[in-house]
C-alpha cells in the first residue's frame, strides 16, 4: 500500500548511490545475494533472542534490497537478476519469523501461519505477474521492475514496519503476527479480484 506513495522519496538517494557503485564495478547479482545472507544471519541472531541486533540486519537488508534495483539499472537489468531478486525477498520474509518462532515456544504458532499468509501473497503476486506478462500488461508505479507489481494493502514497507515492531516489542510477536497474516490474507483477496477484472474473458 505504501511502497508505491514512498518511490518518490527513496528513489533519488538509492539511484544516486546505485551510480556511485556502479561506478566501481558493484555487481547487481552480489548485493542481492549478500542481501540473502544478511536475512539469514537477522533470522540466526533473532532466534538467539538478540532483537536490537536482528532489527540492524533487517533493515541493513532492506537497503540491499533496493541497492540491487539500483545498481542493475545502471549496468543493465537482467531476468535472472530479477529472479534472484523475489527469491532473496522469500528468503527475508520466511527468515525472520522462522527466527522468532525458534526464539520461543509460544511464537511457533503465530510464525507458521504469518508465513503461510506470505507463501500466499507470494503466489498471488506472481500468478498475477505473469498473467500481465503474457498479455503484456504493464506499470512504472513501483519503479522500472522485471515483472508487474500489483499493489495490495501488504507490501514491502507495511513487511519492515511489522518486523521492526516484533523486534522492539518481542513480547507481543504473536498478536502483531495474528495482525499481519490477516493484513496478508486481505491482501490476497484484493490481488484475486484485481486479476478477475483483469483476466476474466
Amino acid at each position: 500500500m505504501l511502497d508505491a506513495r514512498l518511490r518518490p522519496l527513496i528513489d533519488p538517494p538509492l539511484n544516486a548511490a546505485g551510480r556511485w557503485l556502479a561506478a566501481r564495478g558493484a555487481g547487481a547479482n552480489a548485493i542481492t545475494l549478500t542481501a540473502m545472507v544478511l536475512a539469514i544471519a537477522a533470522a540466526w541472531t533473532i532466534s538467539e533472542a538478540h532483537y536490537l541486533a536482528g532489527l540492524a540486519l533487517i533493515l541493513t537488508n532492506r537497503l540491499f534490497d533496493g541497492l540491487d534495483g539500483a545498481v542493475a539499472r545502471q549496468r543493465g537489468m537482467t531476468d535472472f537478476g530479477g529472479y534472484i531478486d523475489i527469491v532473496g525477498d522469500f528468503v527475508f520474509y520466511v527468515a525472520v519469523p522462522v527466527g522468532f518462532a525458534l526464539a520461543a515456544d509460544e511464537n511457533l504458532l503465530p510464525a507458521l501461519v504469518l508465513v503461510a499468509s506470505f507463501a500466499l501473497t507470494g503466489v498471488s503476486f506472481l500468478a498475477f505477474a505473469t498473467l500481465a506478462a503474457k498479455r503484456g500488461i504493464e506499470t512504472t508505479a513501483h519503479g522500472r521492475k522485471s515483472f508487474f507489481y500489483n499493489t495490495g494493502l501488504a507490501e514491502g514497507t507495511e513487511t519492515i514496519l511489522a518486523f521492526t515492531a516484533m523486534c522492539l516489542l518481542p513480547q507481543y510477536f504473536a498478536p502483531i503476527a495474528w495482525i499481519y497474516a490477516a493484513l496478508c490474507l486481505v491482501t490476497v483477496l484484493q490481488r484475486s479480484l484485481a486479476a478477475h477484472a483483469a483476466f476474466n474473458d
